[in-house]
């Protein structure tokens, strides 16, 4: 398996990085030049509040075939999600600019929001999103159980999307895949401390259901010769390297694969 070929690579899609975040929120020109650089072309700016939503839509609005977004309330968020938040939300999913719905999700790991407040927040906008006919962007993280009861009917409905950053075992992934959503991949991967479950779940994901994401600034790949510091989109490729490996294929074939499948979930032009 090689990890480097000659010629014409693959281009990359990113599908979630956080340009709002303190980290990055001041860097986002040098950002998409430094991703440009590493074969990145394709960005989702994820959106986790009204705020930073409306922040993403703009942001792809000013790099049009560039940057695509989402729009959402995450988990931590849901004490503030209101009706007219809800309102503004279903205004932005409107945009040709937002490609999907979210983040959104359950979170009880640090539960900035109480559950039940979250579950509220999560089933609001699983309704009022299916008549836009949009994928989700899902956050999932020490919820199963609630997180995939409350996406079993609506997926029957026709839904889709991907559970983002997925950190889970090989039986969440089965299940997750069983429903019809597919999985995304951070650099958690590459993590030999904390990410051994997902190491080991790799091999349950379908080629074809799989995506690539950094959630810059966070989960900088652990691969030895990454840089240390903030997360950014132009790590993506270690992430790919890391799935690679794990697959037993070889590097390229990961990123045509996966940014195909990107490209399909989220409706974005071919490049």
């Amino acid at each position: 398996m090689s990890t480097n070929s000659s010629g014409d690579r693959p281009q990359l899609v990113d599908i979630g990085v956080n340009f709002h975040a303190a980290q990055l929120v001041s860097l986002t020109d040098a950002l998409l030049v430094r991703a440009k650089a590493a074969g990145v072309t394709q960005i989702l700016a994820t959106g986790t509040s009204l705020a930073s939503s409306r922040l993403a839509r703009d942001l792809a609005k000013a790099n049009p075939g560039v940057v695509f977004a989402t729009a959402g309330v995450h988990p931590h968020g849901a004490k503030s999600c209101d009706p007219n938040t809800l309102r503004e939300l279903a205004e932005l999913w409107k945009c040709s600019q937002v490609v999907a719905i979210g983040e959104c999700g359950l979170d009880y790991n640090r539960n900035f929001s109480t559950p039940q407040l979250q579950r509220i927040a999560f089933e609001r906008q699983l309704s009022m999103a299916l008549g836009i006919r949009k994928p989700f962007f899902l956050h999932c993280r020490d919820a199963f159980t609630d997180f995939h009861d409350m996406l079993a009917p609506v997926v029957a409905d026709g839904a889709r999307g991907v559970v983002h950053c997925f950190t889970g075992d090989r039986a969440e992934a089965e299940a997750f895949l069983g429903m019809g959503l597919d999985i995304g991949i951070t650099g958690w991967v590459s993590d030999l401390k904390r990410g051994m479950a997902l190491r080991e779940a790799i091999s349950a994901i379908p080629l074809d259901r799989l995506h690539l994401e950094t959630d810059a600034p966070y989960l900088l790949p652990k691969n030895p010769g990454v840089r240390r510091g903030h997360n950014e989109p132009a790590n993506l490729r270690w992430i790919a390297i890391s799935v690679a490996e794990l697959m037993n294929r070889d590097v390229e074939e990961i990123i045509q694969a996966c940014s195909g499948n990107s490209r399909r979930m989220f409706g974005l032009p071919s490049v």
